[in-house]
């Protein structure tokens, strides 16, 4: 028994180290697993191992082998991959979002001042909010930040809908003189946003589902 204690102190302690080194939190490391967090704590205190195919699973996430993952000895000075913190994905945010609306009104003001008679120019914002929208998806996405990525999602099915209303209109008045029944083009958001909850609600069942026949398996 005091050979399996030890056995487990030193898997615990290797599954802590190549985490750390691979920039990931017990939380993150757990979604990409498929486990829950507390299994991962659990692992790492050795109070338990994971079976086979969860530490070749790690081995190959980590990029290491699985007599490293399980060896006696866990490597010393290796460098670690930093992780991004909070605050500095935030100002990244930020500073993205900025370069994008900076942008906008840089071709707002030239649109203007190059066409005399004017324009619906205005619609540079509306676009703009689309491209912020795919920028703060594509982050949240990286970053795993799922309250961002709906409501990034939910932004961008409504300023597409509203731009594309907004940019046929201006078309079929120039042409015509009248702007249709365009507005029939809003009820396209209604099942696209249902879509939406119902996809993050089944994303995150989906996760606690498989990592409840897990733990079964591994009672």
């Amino acid at each position: 028994m005091e050979n399996n204690n030890e056995l487990n102190e030193k898997i615990a302690k290797n599954l802590a180290y190549y985490r750390k080194k691979a920039g990931f939190t017990q939380a993150e490391l757990a979604e990409k697993i498929n486990y829950s967090d507390k299994s991962i704590s659990k692992w790492e205190s050795g109070n338990g191992i994971p079976d086979v195919y969860t530490l070749v699973q790690l081995s190959k996430l980590y990029e290491v082998s699985l007599n490293e993952l399980v060896g006696e000895e866990v490597p010393q000075q290796l460098p670690a991959k930093p992780q991004i913190p909070l605050r500095l994905r935030i100002l990244i945010m930020l500073l993205s979002s900025g370069i994008i609306w900076l942008i906008a009104i840089l071709s707002f003001v030239i649109l203007e001042i190059v066409f005399s008679e004017g324009g619906p120019w205005w619609l540079t914002y509306l676009y703009a909010v689309m491209a912020n929208s795919i920028l703060l998806i594509v982050f949240a996405s990286i970053w795993k930040l799922r309250l961002l990525n709906f409501f990034s999602v939910s932004a961008l099915i409504w300023s597409g809908l509203a731009s594309l209303y907004l940019t046929i209109q201006q078309c079929l008045w120039l042409i015509s003189g009248n702007y249709g029944k365009l507005g029939f083009l809003f009820l396209l958001g209604i099942p696209l946003q249902i879509l939406e909850i119902l996809w993050t609600f089944f994303r995150s069942l989906l996760t606690k589902f498989r990592d409840s026949l897990k733990k079964k398996g591994h009672e």
